[in-house]
């Protein structure tokens, strides 16, 4: 790797080789429990890198080209994102599993009626992780990932609507068409 992709804080951290500005490794985050995950807001950014400044986190990186292109030229980053989408969908209490042709589908889990009460409700803040999540998803080259995370909101968004609403449902559509 070359220096300056060693000096890149998200691909020293996605690679395990550097912690967050908080002194987390990712593979902590990856560990933590449900209440960890809902509680703890300044992480989620570094899981999920987007190419705009987070206003809630302004420590964490932001996505530029050598970052998109490290992801689209590396596997183990790419699977090391899979990993970091895997703990969400469970937290989530969705799943992710390889269809045929390795078509990936996401689904509810047999944690979903339990983990639904946690984050289907008005206004709630795991709407704006989700969307960080599948515009990350989708701007670092798992594309398949975020349609395949967008078909399972489409069916939980029409199940729950007045609890999501329009507004959120269109940034999630968008997130993945862009």
């Amino acid at each position: 790797m070359s220096n300056s992709t060693k000096q890149n804080k998200i691909l020293a951290f996605y690679l395990g080789q550097q912690p967050d500005s908080q002194g987390r490794a990712i593979e902590d985050m990856w560990s933590w429990d449900y209440q960890k995950l809902e509680s703890v807001h300044n992480y989620i950014q570094w899981l999920f890198p987007l190419r705009e400044k987070s206003r809630f986190n302004s420590s964490a990186p932001t996505l530029n080209d050598e970052v998109i292109q490290a992801f689209r030229a590396s596997e183990e980053l790419r699977s090391r994102l899979v990993k970091s989408l895997k703990v969400m969908l469970a937290f989530y209490g969705l799943e992710c599993r390889e269809g045929e042709n390795a078509e990936i589908v996401i689904a509810k889990s047999d944690e979903y009626l339990s983990r639904k009460k946690e984050w289907i409700e008005p206004f709630n803040h795991n709407y704006l992780r989700l969307t960080r999540i599948l515009t990350s998803l989708t701007n670092l080259v798992v594309k398949n990932y975020a349609l395949a995370l967008f078909r399972c909101l489409d069916e939980i968004y029409n199940e729950n609507k007045e609890s999501i609403g329009l507004k959120t449902y269109t940034y999630w559509k968008n997130a993945v068409n862009s």
